[in-house]
């Protein structure tokens, strides 16, 4: 099956053919370092690095660039109230982002670009799109006239006549609906020198040069949150092409993390930083959670929500780690075809999930029957389902980070093994005093149990 994905600017489910077969270029709208990352935050990592795994796992060979802008209002305001240079700022919480990239198992980018890196290739791009007519300086500013480009808007669904940038207004902007490419120097603010003055780049500006620069006039797919359509993507789109690029041939964006309802964001308090989430749950628990609801789809947050996820994903855990102890080892297997016919149609990791937990159920019917053979072939498989997903509880990002897990888990489960055998020959009795003091004592340490048809499970609590 073709891997189709929803391009948002066509609207549509579109069979993936990259330029050049075999390749994949990918640009991915990257951290504004302005302060630590919340799970908000990560979330398109995690959502991409999926469509990045299945890229290769389909033979392309990718390019994946994800850019740091490391220069903002925001984050020139906030070092400036905390009394600290602004690249220090910068620099102290791009080690963040990256932190928790690296704690969730994002795989490194191919090139992580920083905006205040490129300030040649967007004077070169402001210089192109100047002479070609679609945009002027004025005092030192440099602006992107809307009009002259026609299909403005065509991402978004905005209409022109409804346009509205969020940009203050400025002496000798033509019209409301211009956007900066270029800031002109203000007193205290870092700049760099242009035919135009001194000054320093707009937002919009560094991802369309910086995607020129590495991926070429013309790539693949660039990917963001939803809350980037309008206006930041909407003006990279009007910028290359009015700059004689033809850009991305896909654009794929992610939902939002949300609480109670609402976009997670700093300004509305509802931050959950990934340190403090991480005291809860484990890393892959944490990646496990976030990746399980569609990409597209909105993700409302709950401790319960994160729980139950963290529950569900040391069910599959432990089914692998048991076969790998008891069957001698499990090697990585091949995908089911159900799975690939899930990830082909848009990631749907939802069904993708459904097909693994359907596989480990197989699996430890096989193992309650002593059927190693079976219970191994379907570990395989289960392992690499959970690879694409990016948490295969046998590599070695999370055997290495997590201290020696495996054997942890081998031994906690000769121990609670144990313990099931004792209350399963209670049961067997009729002695239900002894079967539910057996139960409760793995409650209080953290070890909840499941009654199934295949006999007793066993699973830690979240954030054991």
């Amino acid at each position: 099956m073709t891997l189709r994905l929803y391009d948002t600017g066509t609207r549509a489910l579109r069979d993936f053919v990259p330029l050049a077969p075999g390749h994949a270029s990918v640009y991915l709208c990257g951290a504004t370092v302005q302060g630590d990352p919340h799970i908000g935050h990560v979330r398109s990592g995690v959502a991409f690095d999926v469509l990045r795994r299945w890229l290769l796992a389909h033979g392309n060979d990718v390019a994946f660039v994800r850019n740091v802008t490391d220069i903002d209002d925001k984050i020139l305001n906030k070092a400036a109230g905390a009394g600290r240079p602004w690249w220090e700022w910068a620099a102290t919480f791009e080690r963040s982002f990256t932190w928790a990239y690296d704690q969730l198992g994002v795989l490194p980018p191919s090139i992580e670009p920083r905006a205040t890196g490129h300030v040649t290739q967007m004077v070169e791009m402001m210089e192109r799109l100047i002479e070609n007519g679609h945009a002027y300086a004025a005092g030192g500013d440099v602006y992107f006239d809307v009009q002259s480009y026609p299909e403005y808007g065509a991402l978004s669904g905005h209409k022109l006549d409804d346009v509205h940038q969020g940009e203050s207004a400025a002496e000798g902007k033509r019209d409301p609906r211009d956007f900066t490419l270029w800031k002109a120097v203000k007193p205290g603010e870092p700049s760099w020198p242009t035919p135009w003055g001194p000054g320093r780049p707009g937002w919009h500006l560094e991802c369309s040069a910086m995607a020129e620069f590495y991926l070429g006039a013309a790539f693949d797919i660039h990917c963001g949150g939803r809350d980037l359509v309008f206006p930041h993507h909407e003006n990279e789109i009007a910028q290359a092409k009015c700059a004689g690029d033809d850009f991305a041939q896909y654009w794929l964006h992610n939902g939002w993390v949300t609480m109670s309802g609402e976009k997670m964001s700093k300004s509305l308090g509802n931050v959950l930083s990934v340190p403090n989430v991480l005291k809860k749950v484990r890393p892959q628990e944490l990646r496990y959670y976030l990746g399980s609801a569609h990409y597209r789809s909105n993700l409302e947050y709950s401790d319960e929500a994160l729980d139950e996820s963290a529950k569900s994903y040391q069910g599959l855990e432990s089914f692998v780690l048991r076969t790998h102890k008891r069957a001698g080892g499990v090697e990585l297997g091949t995908w089911t075809e159900g799975f690939a016919a899930a990830l082909d149609n848009d990631l749907s990791v939802p069904i993708a999930l459904a097909e693994i937990h359907g596989k480990a159920s197989e699996g430890n019917s096989a193992l309650a029957a002593g059927d190693l053979d079976a219970a191994r072939v379907a570990a395989g498989q289960v392992r690499a389902m959970l690879a694409i997903l990016g948490v295969d509880p046998l590599d070695e990002h999370w055997t290495q980070s997590g201290g020696d897990t495996e054997t942890a888990m081998e031994a906690l489960d000769v121990l609670v093994r144990a313990d099931l055998d004792r209350r399963q020959q209670a049961r067997t009795e009729k002695n239900w005093a002894v079967a539910d003091e057996v139960r409760d004592r793995l409650i209080k340490a953290g070890i909840e149990v499941t009654d199934t048809p295949d006999g007793p499970e066993w699973s830690l609590k979240a954030g054991q």
